[in-house]
């Protein structure tokens, strides 16, 4: 059985949100800013949303912001988040030098 969190897509980071919500709004100009790709969902339009949102946080707060790995912040503030995002950049940085190395010595 599959948990809330790896039902997203593995792929993308996704955002649990309102617009109501103030947090919502400014994790959302956060990850706008940056160019992240990421799937908001709207907890006013998806039947379920807020169920799934409690369900991975344990918690009714918004936004829930889940990462690829499985991850999340409730909450969070803007350096919480970017040190997230940042940390995830380098991973993925390293994995590509990695790959293109394994390239080079596959040649």
């Amino acid at each position: 059985m599959s948990s809330p969190a790896t039902d997203l897509n593995p792929a993308r980071i996704t955002m649990y949100g309102a617009a109501w919500c103030g947090d919502c709004r400014r994790s959302k100009a956060v990850l706008d800013r940056r160019g992240v790709d990421y799937e908001y969902v709207d907890l006013e339009v998806e039947f379920d949303a807020a169920a799934r949102a409690q369900a991975i946080s344990g918690r009714t707060s918004i936004p829930v912001v889940v990462f690829p790995d499985g991850t999340h912040f409730t909450e969070p503030t803007d350096a919480e988040l970017g040190a997230k995002l940042d940390a995830f950049a380098a991973a993925a940085t390293a994995e590509a030098d990695r790959a293109d190395r394994a390239d080079e010595a596959a040649a």
